[in-house]
């Protein structure tokens, strides 16, 4: 009897041994080699995104990320720092920021950051424009040429620019002033004949309130030393890179001024002065 109950006990063992070999050929626990632990491959097509552009116009420049936080989202970025001091940009990995001395330093991991969108960019189809181009040709040929108008589009323009115009926002002190009178303390800067690279994003009107609808593009150059966010350019036979992006991540500031800021006030026109001047 007792022999017949081991006999049976093994039988039930090697029954479940055999289930538990089975799932791990159907539903293997080791992921794919080419996506890393933790991601999945639609991770990459992603705007992570820290805080909202009505926090910033409003005057909520606490970094609460840091950079090294942003790179695990994005090896491509635009935004600020702690402080407002100056305007942040990732290109292939590496993060800088430009202040109002027109030169480009490279961040600290620790740095942290107010606002920022971050994407790893990916691009899913190119824009070739010859001749010619100025800001608006650019925008007109960029939006002629995208899929739809409800989606968030990462860009890349690596090109010699005849002209480039940029600028960056000093730091800012407590008691913080709000953005459009921080950016009227801005430093303009001027290239001509410049080789860099161009990167951010275009968005749908809905992201009002969330993000900056329409263009928002920063400029570094080639030796990465300067560049700021960009206001106007030329460049001669530009190829524009467009990765499409469908999903938003946002990490929303857990206290401080972002809790009492009033956020629900149309702060479209201050937007607009702050973007295009």
């Amino acid at each position: 009897m007792k022999s017949h109950k081991m006999q049976t006990s093994l039988i039930a063992a090697i029954i479940v041994l055999i289930g538990i070999i089975a799932c791990l050929i159907l539903f293997p626990i080791i992921a794919p080699a080419d996506v890393p632990q933790g991601k999945t491959p639609d991770t990459r097509d992603t705007l992570y995104q820290v805080s909202t552009i009505n926090a910033l116009l409003q005057s909520v420049y606490d970094g609460i990320v840091p950079i090294s936080e942003a790179k695990i989202h994005g090896d491509t970025a635009i935004g600020t720092i702690d402080g407002l001091d100056g305007e942040l940009i990732g290109v292939d990995g590496d993060y800088y920021v430009i202040r109002t001395d027109g030169v480009a330093y490279p961040l600290e991991d620790t740095t942290t950051t107010p606002f920022i969108s971050a994407t790893f960019f990916d691009p899913d189809f190119s824009i070739t424009m010859n001749g010619m181009a100025d800001i608006k040709r650019f925008e007109k040929e960029l939006e002629a040429g995208i899929p739809s108008t409800n989606m968030v589009y990462a860009i890349r323009i690596d090109a010699t620019f005849d002209y480039i115009k940029t600028r960056s926002v000093p730091k800012q002190t407590r008691p913080y002033p709000k953005l459009a009178d921080a950016v009227s303390e801005q430093s303009v800067f001027e290239f001509t004949n410049t080789t860099g690279t161009i990167v951010g994003f275009w968005s749908p009107e809905f992201v009002s309130g969330l993000n900056v609808p329409g263009y928002h593009i920063h400029f570094i150059t080639d030796d990465r030393t300067a560049g700021g966010h960009v206001l106007d350019f030329r460049m001669t036979d530009g190829d524009i890179k467009v990765d499409i992006t469908p999903n938003l991540f946002i990490v929303l500031p857990t206290g401080g001024d972002f809790y009492h800021v009033n956020l629900t006030e149309d702060l479209s026109s201050a937007l607009e002065s702050v973007e295009k001047n």
